[in-house]
This record gives structure tokens, C-alpha cells and sequence, in this order.
């Protein structure tokens, strides 16, 4: 914002005084009322007497942002005519010249030359106010707000850091406030006052009143003048002469009834009768929407934006591309005006995504400004250093050290990076924090308890500051000691505390343990200090499901320890453990968990030797090397049961029931997982001690872990109501805890496959793209096959062929038989049996076991060949249908028995073999008591009538 024109002195002609500062004419100390264009007219004329001021010139001047014709200046030149008498007893003070203009044509003096006699004046250009800024953009609602509060108090001030737009609001209200209420109005800048003294501010607004009186000092003839008349006095920019400007304010609201007070400051003034009215930033869009341009041009940061580079890039329209870059730029910079114009600027030469990336360095602080600009708005830099230059000596070094912080953090942050036991106490970083948040270089961000937040350029130019202090070192080392100290308690109270409760109190610190690593591992910083770091933070991307985040992260670390002179092994230990979890790679899963064994094994550590089965049981049942899973799943609870840790021996309940679901004993897996149910169901604080572990160590919620296989279990044994049910309330225990790794399992393995067995494509649809959602969101790449093979199963059992691939390569860390034998039998029901037959060669030519699903995999080959249509293809095909109902029915999985069955019936029926086809289906279909409305047994059911040649089918259990 431009600061004013200098002040005008108030001027005497005739028997007039002429206060333009007021906007105020007195003739013989009474009061001439004058319309305001009448006013603008005498300002304007009563600066350059003696002069022509052409028609043209005085229609700008008083109509600035209006086309108006000569005829209403004519109108307000003989209403100012008639006010001022003109003619009237010889005495003339305007003359028309025709085809020119008008000049003013009286005698004009100051009062000081008028009292001493001295010849008359021109004085300089004046203006009551500067011009009326012209776009204002997003601040309707606050100038009415402070048009609001002027009407109820007579002192307020408006507060903001440097480029809020605090000028502009003043600015535009002061007009509002003149129109409006017809008083006069003052303009006074102390921006460019270098000097401190209390009568700084009261000697700048005594020459806009026309200069002291004499035998009075300025503050004097400034009381005196506005005592008994309507005003408002704006004092902008304040901060720089704070203690005077409070003291005057303090004073004029006193002495004169009729005066009001509008400051601006980028502190509160703390002066008597103050009302502060604290400006926020412009809106920006939050982050995380996908916003159209329309759209987003709906928040008042990104219109700015948007107009001011078209003012400079002519024909720019923003794309539904650019909206999203653009909305960070705004929201980076905290909706400041100043800071989105200097941006905007920039788009011309670099484009909006370059200007983007340099947000946060310190290019930005350099980005030049308008020229007119006052010098210290026409870069960021030159803003921050107006704010830096008057912060105290210990608000100095309390900014600089504060950089290191990001995002948001707590007082005890602030402390610990700031104090060093030699300058700084605690006491003083206290102070110092109220002093920034009150002076616009920090703010207060609301949550659970106050937190403190510095804007990022503001972040960038006090990092330069710290650098340029020589302790950004020292500075850094404390940060990282203390998120050490702080995770390190993290890891020690998440026994004890919900996991809600917990992830509120920690997870809000990651930007800072991010930011802290970053550092640690540069060339500048502390390698050990950041595997230390790395390895207490590990829990705490687990919980957040940032898997990708924290392998990446641990990969570091672990390059770092190999370089460390005596590396810790029980940090070796925890950090493989962390990359063996966070991995979807199997590969490198397996070798981080042999390695996390081979160590707990030497220290003698029972935990980390569970930690260590555990991963090689998970490794082996997700790439399907059952017997090597059930293995490991058997010494873990042999181990387990050795210790008195309740869910060392829930969890081995629960790996040795899944394993044996793997390999087809569901009898067995039955009794194991709801073992696990039953251990973990208690409302008991070592229970929810139990499920936070399960989080933490093993990465999955242990009872929605437990509940997903038993669906398995049960639908197999032939209860599908039980089954649909289970993965229903299972999904909702898994979203109730608000885990995405849980929920990505209850789905993939629950959800999805419950809806196509009750045949609703449409759940199955909806439940597949919220796996996909949250596999994607929170980086779960390990379950990125299952939404692609449910898709494409789904597409396939709808008719939609179209689009699908021939083949579906086997790639992936996980190969989930569930989804890939859906995806076969999706094949069989569309009748392609190449792509089915490729789906099923995949698995034996890469040797996997197929446990308890070699049943459904005989099946649904024999399916497959049949649809070769050759006669050859249906001994085979029989061969297999018997094969897969013998062995299911070993491993006592009555569903895939029926599977099994109702394939070799149709077959046999085909062949008018139909007493027998009904003599293998009947019996199994008639062990049913439930699940009638599900895919499997309404086909059956169909298939018997048919073969029976009935309307009705007699004798089996009624659906």
C-alpha cells in the first residue's frame, strides 16, 4: 500500500478556514455544511491558487471512478459558490475561464502567516485520505466488521503480520466511514518515521492540522485543534513508533468526544479503550480437495491470485490442472495478499508450477513488488526484516531457533529448541512466544491445547536468520534429542492408552520428526543421532500406516549404522524388524526378518525372536509356502506360551489357526481362532494393551485379524449367513479403530468376498474401491493386487467383458488365493477358459502350494476344460471334480464340496447320467441349514430341480 501524499496545512481565506484534513469549513469559527463533492472541489482548486485547473482535471479528481458529464460539476460548482458567498460584497474567490477551466482566486495564508502578518502560502499537495484502493478482493466482510466496531467504540485497531492487507482495510473503511457519516478524515503514516520520541506521532499529525500553534508544543495544538470536532484519525503502520502512536490514540480518545481512532499495527497497541480486531488471512482451498477452477476460485486467496496475474499475463484463464498447484501456492503462503500478489508476479517469467516449488526456499523472500510500493512491502524480505528490526534481543534469538519447528508444535518444543543454559531461560522463551504471537511472526493454532505455528516464507527467512547466527547446529541437536525423548515415551505409554487417545497426542509430530531425520542425515548432521531417531519413530509410521514412508526411512537409517565405528545390534535388530514389516517385497521381507532372528537369537531376546517368526510365518503365507508357515507359526506359540505375555499367546493362537486354515484343517484353525476371540474380548486394560501390540509389532488389529479367517473358516464349513455376518461387523470394528492397514485386511479378505458369495456385485463393487481408496491413500501397496483381481472379477461375473485382459500376469508382492480364485472362476462362468487355465498354469509353474484351496483350484480347472468342447476334456474333467470332492471333503470344507459337487452333476447330467448327478448332489446340499440365499446354493438348488425334472424340489431342506 502506498503511503498518503504529504499533509496539507489547513488554509484561511477571507473570513474562512479551510481544514482539508477535516474535510472542514469554518467561516467566522462556525461550521459551513458542504456536500462532499463541493469539498473535493475546494481541495483541489485551494492547492494551486492562481492556477486554471481544467474541467477534465477536476471531473478525475472528484470522480475518480465514475464517467460523469460537465453539467454535474457545473451543479457542485455553484452550490461551492454559494457557500463560500461569492461575489457578495465585491469579494470574489473562484473565476470561470471559459473553454479552460476555473481558478481560485483568493488570497490564501496559513494560520502562522496570518497571525504574524507573513505573506500568503501555496502549500504542497494535499489529501484528506490517500486515493481509495481499487480492487479489494475478499475483505467485504471484515471492512464492515470494522465499520461496525467504529460506530460502537472509538478506538480500534486492526492487527496482522506485514502484506495482510491492514492498510488496505483502514483505508477502504475510512472512506466507507466519511460517506457514510459525513466526518472528516486523517490519513497519517508513521511507516516512514525513524525517529522514537512520543512526540514522533503527534509532530507528524500537527502538520497535517496545519503546523503548531504558537507557545504550544505539537501534542498540544493537536488536542486542542480536534477537541471539539467530529473526526477519525487513522494512524497506519504503528509498530515502529508504538509507545507514542498508544499514548496519542490514548489522549485524542480522551480530549475530543467527537474523534475516533482506526490504527494499524502489527501489534496491539495495549493502549486504554482499545478494541483490537486481529485480521485473518484470505481463504484458501484446504488441502486434499479435488477442486475444478470454478471451484476454487471461490476462495478469496486463489481470486487474487488469479487477477493479479492476469493484470500482468493478459488472457490468463486458470485450468482445471493448475487449481490444485495454484490452492497449495495460496494455502503455503497462509492467504496473505502480500505474499499472493509478489507470487502472482512471478507466474510470467517461471509458470505456476516452478513458482510453486520455490515456496520454501528463500528465492520467494526475494520476488520483487510493485515499484511504488512502499520499500518495506515491495519484497517478503524487506517485510520480515521491517518485523525482524524491531523484535527485542531475545524475541530475536527465540524467532531464529523457532525456525527449526514445523508445521505446528507445543510450548515444551519451543522450549527445548530454544533454550541452551547459557542465554536463554525458560521464562524468557515463554515471554518471547507472547511477544511474536502479539507482533504477527507466529500464530496460535487451536487443537487439543494451543500450539504455535510460524507461516513458511516467514520459516524460510528466519532459517537464514539461524544460519546467519552461527547455532543452527546446536539448535538442531536439540530438536532431535528432544522428538528422541518424546518417542521414546510414545513407545513406553502405548501399552497403556487407547490407541485413539495415543495417535492424538503423537501423531502430530511428524512433520518435525521428518523434518528433524532430514536434517540428521545430511552432510551437516548427526548420522547416529538419526538412526536413534529412526529407530524410536517407527512405531509411530506403523500405527500411521505410512509403510512406504517407513521403509524408505529405515533403508537410510540402516545405510547410516553400517557406516557407524560400533554399531548397536539391538538397533540393527529394531530397524530390520521395522523394514520387515513395512516391506510388500517378500524378498526383502524374509531377509530382514532372518536377520532380526539370527541377532535376538545371539542377545537372548525373546521378543524380537517373536517379532522374527512372526515375519517369517507372514512371509511364507503370503506367498503361499504353507507348510513353511504353519512351521513357524508353531515355534512362535511354543515360545509364546513359554512367557507370561497375554498377547504373545493370543497372537500365536492366532498364527497357528490361520496356518492351519492354509493347509486345510479348518477344524483345527476353527478351535484356535476363536480362542483368540474369547482371550481377546475382555473390556480390560491388558487386553486393549494386547490390541495396541497387535498394531505395533504385527502391523494388523489382532481380532479383526482373527474374525477375517474364521469368515474363511465358517464359509467353508458351510455356515454362509455366519460368514456374511462376521466380515459385516468385522469391517466395522476395523473402520471403529481407524486403522487402514485393518481395514484393507477386513475387506480384501472379508468384505469383498462375502458380497460375490451372496452374488451382490454391487457391495462387492463398493467394497473394492474403498480397498482401493485406502491401499492408495495411505501407501498399502501390499494390497494393490487384491483390488485389481476383484475389479476384474467383479466387470467379468457383470457381463462386462470388454476391456478385460487376456491374461492377468502374476505380478505383485502377494498373491491371494481368494481373489485369484474368484478371478478363475469369473473366467469359467464368462467362458474363457484360455484366461482361466493361464490364471491356474501361473500357480503351478511357479510351484506355490495351494493348501486348502486345491479342491476349489481342481474344480475350477475341470470347469475349464470343459469349456474347451472337446469330448476328450470331460474324463479329465470328471477325473478332477471327484478328486476335489474327496479332498474337500478331508478337510471337512462342506462349501467347496458343494462346489465340487454341483460341477460333476451338471457334467453328468450333460450326459444323461442324471440319477447319479442327483445321488452326488443331494446329500451335500441337504448337510445345509443355512446361507439358501447364497450363489452356491441357489445354483445347486436349480441344478437338482432340473435334473429331477421337478417344479418343486421334494425332499431337500426348504431355502
Amino acid at each position: 500500500m502506498n503511503g498518503p501524499s504529504t499533509p496539507r496545512p489547513s488554509v484561511l481565506f477571507g473570513e474562512f478556514e479551510f481544514v482539508p484534513g477535516l474535510r472542514q469549513l469554518q467561516r467566522g469559527g462556525a461550521v459551513v455544511n458542504l456536500s462532499s463533492r463541493a469539498m473535493d472541489i475546494l481541495a483541489a482548486l485551494t492547492e494551486r491558487p492562481g492556477e486554471v485547473i481544467s474541467k477534465r482535471e477536476l471531473l478525475e479528481r472528484v470522480w475518480p471512478d465514475t464517467q460523469v458529464v460537465e453539467g454535474a460539476l457545473r451543479v457542485h460548482m455553484v452550490t461551492l459558490r454559494r457557500a463560500l458567498g461569492d461575489g457578495e460584497g465585491g469579494f470574489r474567490f473562484i473565476t470561470t475561464v471559459p473553454g479552460r477551466g476555473y481558478c481560485f482566486v483568493g488570497k490564501v495564508q496559513s494560520p502562522a502567516g496570518a497571525a504574524e502578518g507573513g505573506a500568503s502560502q501555496s502549500p504542497g499537495a494535499f489529501g484528506s485520505l490517500p486515493a481509495r484502493p481499487t480492487r479489494v478482493v475478499g475483505r467485504e466482510a471484515v471492512i464492515e466488521d470494522v465499520l461496525r466496531l467504529l460506530e460502537r467504540e472509538r478506538f480500534v485497531t486492526i492487527v496482522g503480520p506485514g502484506g495482510i492487507g491492514k492498510t488496505t482495510v483502514a483505508l477502504t473503511a475510512a472512506h466507507k466511514w466519511m460517506a457514510t457519516q459525513g466526518d472528516a478524515a486523517l490519513f497519517v503514516d508513521l511507516g516512514g518515521i525513524a525517529s522514537d520520541s512520543e512526540e514522533a506521532v503527534p509532530d507528524a499529525l500537527c502538520v497535517m492540522l496545519g503546523g503548531a500553534a504558537p507557545g504550544m508544543s505539537s501534542r498540544e495544538t493537536v488536542l486542542d485543534r480536534l477537541r471539539g470536532r467530529r473526526a477519525l484519525i487513522v494512524f497506519d503502520t504503528c509498530e515502529g513508533v508504538i509507545d507514542a502512536a498508544a499514548g496519542l490514540a490514548e489522549a485524542l480518545v480522551a480530549t475530543g468526544p467527537g474523534v475516533r481512532v482506526l490504527a494499524t499495527s502489527r501489534e496491539s497497541l495495549r493502549a486504554e479503550g482499545e478494541q483490537i480486531h486481529r485480521i485473518k488471512p484470505l481463504l484458501a482451498p484446504p488441502a486434499g480437495l479435488d477442486l475444478t477452477a470454478q471451484e476454487a476460485v471461490t476462495y478469496s486467496a486463489v481470486q487474487l491470485f488469479v487477477g493479479r496475474v492476469a493484470a500482468i499475463h493478459a488472457g490468463f484463464e486458470l485450468s482445471d490442472q493448475q487449481a490444485a498447484i495454484v490452492g497449495a501456492i495460496c494455502r503455503d503462503l497462509n492467504g496473505n495478499p502480500l505474499a499472493i500478489e509478489l507470487a502472482a508476479g512471478r507466474v510470467e517469467a517461471f509458470g505456476i508450477q516452478q513458482v510453486a516449488d520455490q515456496l520454501s526456499t528463500e528465492f520467494a523472500l526475494t520476488w520483487p513488488g510493485r515499484r511504488t510500493a512502499v520499500p518495506r512491502q515491495q519484497t517478503l524480505r524487506a517485510t520480515l526484516n521491517w518485523s525482524h528490526e524491531l523484535l527485542e534481543p531475545v524475541e530475536r534469538v527465540v524467532f531464529r531457533r523457532l525456525s527449526v519447528l514445523v508445521g505446528a508444535f507445543p510450548l515444551e518444543a519451543a522450549i527445548a529448541v530454544c533454550i541452551d543454559d547459557a542465554e536463554l531461560a525458560r521464562a524468557d522463551v515463554a515471554d518471547a512466544l507472547s511477544s511474536l504471537v502479539d507482533k504477527s511472526l507466529l500464530r496460535t493454532v487451536i487443537d487439543v491445547s494451543n500450539r504455535f505455528r510460524m507461516v513458511d516464507v516467514t520459516r524460510s527467512y528466519a532459517l537464514a536468520k539461524l544460519a546467519e547466527g552461527g547455532d543452527e547446529r546446536a539448535t538442531r541437536l536439540r530438536q532431535a534429542e528432544y522428538y528422541l525423548t518424546l518417542l521414546k515415551c510414545a513407545e513406553a505409554e502405548a501399552p497403556t492408552r487407547p490407541t485413539t487417545e495415543w495417535l492424538g497426542d503423537y501423531a502430530i509430530e511428524i512433520d518435525n520428526v521428518r523434518a528433524t531425520l532430514d536434517w540428521a542425515f545430511s552432510p551437516a548432521g548427526d548420522g547416529s543421532l538419526g538412526v536413534a531417531l529412526t529407530t524410536a519413530a517407527a512405531p509411530l509410521w506403523l500405527r500411521l500406516s505410512l509403510l512406504e514412508e517407513c521403509r524408505r526411512r529405515v533403508r537410510r537409517a540402516l545405510e547410516a549404522l553400517a557406516t557407524l565405528p560400533a554399531p548397536d545390534p539391538r538397533e540393527e535388530m529394531r530397524l530390520h524388524t521395522a523394514l520387515g514389516v513395512s516391506s510388500p517385497e517378500p524378498p526383502e521381507a524374509a531377509d530382514a526378518f532372518t536377520k532380526v532372528l539370527d541377532i535376538a537369537e545371539t542377545l537372548d531376546d525373546l521378543e524380537f525372536q517373536l517379532l522374527a517368526l512372526r515375519g517369517l510365518y507372514h512371509h511364507g503365507a503370503w506367498t503361499n509356502q504353507f507348510s513353511a508357515a504353519l512351521s513357524f507359526a508353531q515355534k512362535f506359540l511354543d515360545l509364546a506360551t513359554s512367557r507370561s505375555n497375554l498377547g504373545d499367546r493370543i497372537f500365536g493362537e492366532r498364527l497357528l489357526g490361520t496356518a492351519k486354515l492354509l493347509v486345510g484343517d479348518l477344524a483345527g484353525a476353527r478351535r484356535h481362532l476363536e480362542e483368540v476371540l474369547v482371550r481377546s474380548s475382555a473390556p480390560d486394560l491388558e487386553t486393549a494393551a494386547v490390541r495396541f501390540d497387535d498394531v505395533i509389532r504385527f502391523q494388523y488389529d489382532g481380532r479383526v485379524a482373527a474374525r477375517v479367517f474364521l469368515t474363511d473358516v465358517l464359509w467353508r464349513q458351510g455356515f454362509p449367513d455366519q460368514a456374511v455376518r462376521m466380515a459385516q461387523e468385522n469391517l466395522a470394528e476395523a473402520q471403529a479403530i481407524g486403522h487402514a492397514g485393518s481395514q484393507c485386511l477386513a475387506l480384501s479378505l472379508g468384505s469383498c468376498s462375502s458380497a460375490l458369495w451372496v452374488g451382490d456385485l454391487g457391495a462387492a463393487a463398493d467394497y473394492t474401491r474403498l480397498l482401493v481408496d485406502l491401499s492408495t491413500e495411505h501407501g498399502l501397496s501390499v494390497w494393490a493386487p487384491y483390488g485389481a483381481k476383484y475389479r476384474r472379477v467383479i466387470a467379468l461375473k457383470g457381463g462386462n467383458v470388454d476391456g478385460i485382459a487376456k491374461t492377468d500376469a502374476l505380478d505383485g508382492p502377494l498373491r491371494s488365493l481368494t481373489a485369484w480364485a474368484e478371478l478363475a472362476d469369473a473366467f469359467v462362468k464368462s467362458g474363457r477358459s484360455a484366461e482361466g487355465l493361464a490364471v491356474l498354469d501361473g500357480f503351478a509353474d511357479q510351484s506355490y502350494e495351494l493348501g486348502s484351496f486345491t479342491p476349489e483350484f481342481m474344480r475350477l480347472r475341470g470347469e475349464l476344460l470343459l469349456l474347451q468342447t472337446t469330448a476328450a476334456a470331460a474324463k479329465p474333467s470328471e477325473d478332477l471334480f471327484r478328486q476335489a470332492l474327496d479332498l474337500a471333503h478331508q478337510y471337512g470344507a462342506l462349501s467347496w464340496e458343494l462346489r465340487a459337487a454341483t460341477s460333476l452333476a451338471r457334467l453328468l447330467g450333460d450326459q444323461g447320467r442324471q440319477s447319479e448327478a442327483i445321488d452326488c448332489l443331494r446329500p451335500i446340499y441337504e448337510r445345509f441349514t443355512e446361507g439358501f440365499d447364497t450363489v452356491d446354493l441357489i445354483t445347486a438348488k436349480g441344478l437338482l430341480v432340473e435334473l429331477s425334472g421337478l417344479g418343486e424340489l421334494s425332499g431337500a431342506r426348504r431355502a
